[in-house]
């Protein structure tokens, strides 16, 4: 089973990107993010054409989080994050596929910092924190997949000095990352490569693809009984080589 994060960077012009995707690497689950379409602009016909069932929580021309499922309906159990119910934007999707609970996660950036992103960035990472937690405690399958908007780690982002300032690295955003870890979740993509540089978002400035400047943003958490199935994780890098590709590539795990 193939489980898969994609932050597609706004799912109606990029379509063509992500059906090509969808049609080569055969993911059993999508977790998309950054659909910038509102619910009625979701393409799924398109979609269900190519073989996937969805579900989605759309926004316009912001946000927006969707999990599609090859030959098969999600069943969905939560379109939102718990903790604010005045919290308006498409961030959080969470369905059961096949026996498993994925949520499909848009953190927020959280810049300018400091200020009021900042703010939101840390106080939405404390309900996620706080969900997550009981979803562990349960004690079922679960997959937290997404663009989490946290670089972990230095080795984590190409070396400069150009993001000293930007909420990815803050000692903040990292320490809600540690924290998360920290309840049990394993971090797939640093289980399965340990010592590797690993990329999942290169800028469209200053030619940060060709130069090969990326940061690791979109992860996949996993609890302990979908970890004890890991058999691989990657990053499907050339999806972001393509002709009008998402400023992001496709993340991956494997499971027996």
């Amino acid at each position: 089973m193939r489980i898969a994060t994609f932050n597609i960077n706004n799912v109606n012009r990029r379509l063509d990107n992500l059906l090509h995707w969808l049609e080569v690497a055969k993911p059993d689950v999508a977790c998309l993010q950054e659909l910038k379409a509102t619910d009625a602009r979701f393409p799924r016909v398109a979609i269900e054409k190519a073989g996937y069932g969805a579900v989605w929580r759309g926004q316009s021309a912001w946000n927006g989080v969707a999990i599609l499922a090859r030959d098969a309906d999600p069943v969905l159990t939560r379109d939102a994050l718990p903790g604010d119910p005045a919290d308006s934007q498409a961030r959080y999707i969470e369905a059961a596929v096949n026996g498993i609970v994925i949520a499909s996660l848009y953190a927020p950036n959280g810049n300018p910092q400091p200020g009021p992103k900042f703010d939101y960035k840390l106080a939405w990472s404390e309900r996620l924190i706080a969900h997550a937690g009981e979803l562990f405690a349960t004690g079922l399958p679960v997959v937290l997949a997404g663009d989490f908007n946290i670089v972990p780690e230095p080795r984590d982002i190409y070396p400069t000095k150009s993001y000293e300032k930007n909420a990815l690295v803050q000692p903040q955003s990292r320490a809600v990352f540690k924290r998360l870890l920290d309840q049990g979740w394993v971090d797939a993509i640093r289980k399965v490569h340990p010592d590797e540089t690993v990329y999942t978002f290169w800028d469209y400035m200053r030619n940060r693809w060709a130069r090969n400047a990326g940061l690791r943003l979109d992860h996949l958490l996993l609890s302990r009984k979908v970890a004890r199935r890991l058999k691989d994780a990657g990053v499907d890098m050339d999806v972001r080589g393509l002709e009008g590709a998402s400023d992001h590539a496709p993340a991956w795990i494997e499971l027996r």
